[in-house]
């Protein structure tokens, strides 16, 4: 099997007077693992929907492999779409299932019977080929699915929220094999998901939507060191945020005033003039905790030369345990409160456990804080080292 690109430009859908997508352009390269992104309602089926053929836009251009495909049913665009819900025939064989649509074309017995038996081994299902759907586990029906769309041999596979009807372990097994699938067939997968987990974990790259529009595009390290809004960063897992004002620069590093919490040290790089009000992401795993105040750190109003840490003192509001890491809620003597994890690859790390109410310091590089907001302000002038 071969994948093909696929490019959208300019794409608008409406529903009544409900504008479900707004000036949508993605390009989503030859047997690349894409996947669409976001909560629910943002319009990312809508726009799985639309490329597979089963509504129009109101406005825009879909092409696959450079050829326009607006006006061709869905059968004539070499897409296969694999439902949430299955969408298998109970009444007929896991076999039968499968070999539905060569039946359709009269593909001859004996060939029917070697591809059919092909793709329920791609699946590892050759040994359920005479059940019946009502006898299969929710993770085994969706393997049906998914080789009876590959047996027409798409050049794009549309995965429609493929494993939310599955339990936890199970979608994590799924994922797994979905991507030992992607690997063996080669082609596009186009993976519509609101779960950040299973994006990151199996996309080549994601586009990450809200409100009908594309916010975001990027591989998923990009994604998430490195979002592009407030909203991708608050989306993508769990984030701090801090708002306020850039008063000095020095190279890539800012120094931000910020709301709750004071002089605060960001890696910049070209964003956040002297004078723009910014919104600053750090994510919980970036800070380090301890009941020892770290050497050298910003702190208040004073850092040491050449620093580029950052350092809060606080209070432990809360310590939730969950196995494998602690997430504190730690309220800093400013009134900002702060998220941090604490992994535990060895029993405390060989420190004392951090209790509630103790107090402590968290502590992070300004190389792991990053600028996803920039609104132009009043420009205070120039700015000296921090």
């Amino acid at each position: 099997m071969n994948g093909s690109d696929v490019a959208v430009s300019a794409l608008r859908k409406s529903f009544g007077s409900f504008e479900a997508l707004k000036d949508v352009s993605l390009e989503i390269r030859k047997g690349e693992f894409f996947s669409l992104l976001g909560p629910s309602g943002c319009g990312k089926t809508t726009l799985l929907r639309l490329i597979a053929g089963f509504e129009d836009p109101d406005s825009g251009a879909i092409a696959i492999d450079r050829r326009d495909v607006l006006g061709l049913p869905p059968d004539k665009r070499r897409c296969n779409t694999v439902f949430q819900s299955y969408a298998l025939f109970p009444h007929l064989t896991v076999f039968e299932n499968v070999a539905f649509s060569l039946r359709l074309r009269k593909v001859p017995n004996r060939l029917l019977k070697d591809l059919v038996m092909k793709h329920l081994s791609l699946v590892q299902l050759e040994g359920h080929a005479h059940k019946k759907p009502s006898l299969l586990s929710g993770g085994q029906k969706q393997r049906v699915a998914i080789a009876r769309a590959l047996i027409n041999e798409p050049s794009v596979l549309l995965l429609d929220e493929p494993l939310s009807a599955l339990d936890a372990k199970l979608r994590q097994h799924m994922l797994l094999e979905l991507d030992a699938i992607h690997d063996k067939v080669g082609i596009t997968f186009i993976y519509v998901t609101h779960d950040q987990a299973e994006a990151l974990s199996i996309s080549d790259r994601i586009a990450v939507m809200d409100g009908g529009r594309v916010l975001q595009v990027g591989k998923p390290t990009e994604i998430y060191e490195n979002p592009k809004s407030d909203f991708v960063a608050r989306f993508i897992g769990d984030t701090n945020i801090f708002q306020g004002l850039v008063v000095e620069r020095c190279g890539d590093i800012a120094l931000v005033e910020a709301e709750g919490f004071g002089p605060l040290l960001v890696e910049a790089n070209g964003d956040g003039p002297v004078g723009a009000r910014v919104r600053v992401a750090v994510r919980p795993e970036k800070l380090r905790i301890s009941r020892e105040a770290p050497q050298g750190g910003l702190q208040g109003a004073h850092a040491a030369a050449g620093s580029e840490i950052n350092v809060m003192r606080g209070s432990v509001e809360e310590p939730i345990y969950s196995g494998f890491q602690t997430k504190y809620y730690v309220r800093g003597e400013n009134g900002m409160s702060l998220v941090v994890f604490r992994q535990h690859a060895n029993w405390s790390e060989g420190r004392p456990d951090i209790a509630w109410k103790d107090d402590v310091y968290l502590s992070w590089s300004a190389r792991d804080a990053v600028i996803v907001e920039t609104t132009a302000g009043h420009d205070e002038g120039g700015g000296s080292a921090p």
